[in-house]
C-alpha cells in the first residue's frame, strides 16, 4: 500500500448553531458554540487513517493546537512530521442551521505559514508512486506539486476553496481532482455534471475527476470511463466534513486496491454517516461503521 503524505490545514473550528445564516448588516444570536478540530487537511487525514490507509500529515500548528494533533494521533495519523510554531492557528466560523447546511469564514493563521524547506523536508523520504493530497488551505502548495512531481509521487488535489490563483499551478500534475460543481464550473465550464467531466477531460485527458453533486450523487470520469453514484439518503445533521470524508475514503479506498466503483460506493457510504453527525472530524466514521452500514441505495451507473 502506497504512503499517502497529506500536506493540508489545520484549523479549530467554532461551529455555531443558527436559525438562518447572517445577512449583511444582520446581527443574530446563535443558539449554541461548539468547538471541534478542523481544517480540510486535518478532516482529510482523520478520514484517510479511519479509512485504513496510512497517512502522514505535513502542517504547521500554533500555540493552541495541541489537542487537533492528539485527535489526529488517536486514530492513527502519522504526526511526526507537523512543524510547531509560536502564533495563532488557523480557524474557522461555522455557522449550521436548522437543515444543516453550513457556511464558513476561515481564517489560516499558522496555515499561511508553510514554507518550501519544511515542505522539502515533509517530502524528505516519500517514494516514487506515493500520493501526495493538497487542498488550497495552506500556502505554497505550488512548491509541493513540483517537488511531488519530481519524486514521481501521485497527486490528489481538492482545489477549496477556489480562486483564480490555482490557475497558474502546474495542474497536468494532477492525477485525481476532487471539485464539487461550483468548483468544476470555476475551473473547467459548464453548468451541468456532463459539460464540467466533458471539458476536464478535453483539458486533462490523463486525469481522473470525481466531481460530487450533493443531492444528486457523484460522477467519477477518466479517459476511459464515466462511473455515477447516488447518496445514501439520511437525515442531515451537519455537513462540514462531508467532502472530506468522502475524499479520504475514496483515496483510502483507491489505494487499497479497490476499484472506482467500489471506492466511490464506500465514499458515499462514508459521507452519509457523517453528514448524520454533528462536527467536522468528531463525525467521520470508521472502516468497520462503514462495512456494516445497511442502506440498500447503491445504484452504480458505468459507462465507457
Amino acid at each position: 500500500m502506497n504512503r499517502i503524505y497529506n500536506l493540508g490545514s489545520l484549523n479549530i473550528d467554532y461551529v455555531y448553531q443558527v436559525d438562518h445564516f447572517v445577512s449583511a448588516g444582520e446581527t443574530l444570536s446563535s443558539n449554541k458554540l461548539e468547538v471541534f478540530p478542523g481544517g480540510k487537511g486535518l478532516n482529510q487525514s482523520i478520514a484517510l487513517a479511519k479509512a485504513g490507509a496510512k497517512v502522514v500529515h505535513g502542517a504547521v500548528v500554533g500555540n493552541e493546537g495541541e489537542f487537533l494533533l492528539e485527535n489526529m494521533s488517536a486514530v492513527g495519523v502519522d504526526i511526526s512530521k507537523i512543524s510547531r510554531l509560536d502564533g495563532s492557528c488557523g480557524h474557522a466560523i461555522i455557522q449550521v442551521d436548522k437543515k444543516g447546511q453550513n457556511c464558513i469564514l476561515l481564517f489560516s493563521g499558522t496555515n499561511g505559514l508553510v514554507d518550501k524547506a519544511y515542505i522539502e523536508d515533509f517530502l524528505s523520504d516519500a517514494k516514487e508512486g506515493d500520493v501526495l493530497l493538497l487542498q488550497n488551505e495552506v500556502s505554497n502548495i505550488d512548491v509541493a506539486f513540483e517537488i511531488a512531481h519530481e519524486k514521481k509521487m501521485q497527486i490528489a488535489f481538492n482545489p477549496s476553496p477556489y480562486h483564480k490563483d490555482i490557475n497558474k499551478l502546474p495542474l497536468s500534475y494532477v492525477k485525481w481532482w476532487f471539485c464539487n460543481e461550483i468548483e468544476g464550473e470555476a475551473l473547467f465550464g459548464g453548468k451541468e455534471a456532463k459539460q464540467i467531466t466533458d471539458n476536464f477531460i478535453k483539458q486533462y485527458p490523463y486525469s481522473a475527476i470525481i466531481l460530487t453533486l450533493g443531492e444528486k450523487g457523484c460522477v467519477y470520469r477518466d479517459s476511459t470511463q464515466i462511473v455515477s453514484h447516488p447518496i445514501y439518503k439520511v437525515k442531515a445533521v451537519d455537513t462540514t466534513a462531508a467532502g472530506d470524508t468522502f475524499t479520504g475514503y475514496f483515496m483510502s479506498a483507491i489505494t487499497q486496491g479497490n476499484d472506482v466503483k467500489s471506492a466511490l460506493n464506500i465514499a458515499s457510504k462514508a459521507s452519509a454517516i457523517a453528514v448524520s453527525r454533528k462536527g467536522a472530524s468528531s463525525s467521520i466514521p470508521f472502516k468497520d461503521e462503514v462495512q456494516n452500514l445497511d442502506l440498500d441505495n447503491d445504484k452504480t451507473v458505468t459507462s465507457v
